[in-house]
């Protein structure tokens, strides 16, 4: 959100130089050039790790649900124990 805000600006920015001045020097479309360019390598960075932030996730929750499977199955035996205690 904030890189796309950021993109929006530079747009905006680059937009006005461009129709509001009648010269625009090569050193200032190169700075613009050149925040753009950082912008989207912000942008890429920003993706991959939430790609890597949602993969983590996907595994906690695999882990989650195998330790929550492991402890109703380990209940299911105590209970099972108990009982039969209880018989004897």
């Amino acid at each position: 959100m904030k890189t796309m805000s950021k993109l929006i600006v530079l747009g905006l920015a680059t937009g006005l130089m461009l129709g509001g001045c009648a010269t625009v020097s090569k050193e200032d479309l190169a700075a613009v050039q050149a925040t753009a360019e950082q912008a989207a390598a912000d942008a890429a960075e920003a993706k991959a790790m939430a790609a890597d932030a949602q993969a983590e996730a996907a595994d906690a929750k695999s882990r989650a649900e195998a330790a929550e499977a492991k402890a109703a199955d380990t209940e299911s035996k105590i209970d099972r124990m108990f009982r039969k205690s209880m018989y004897k």
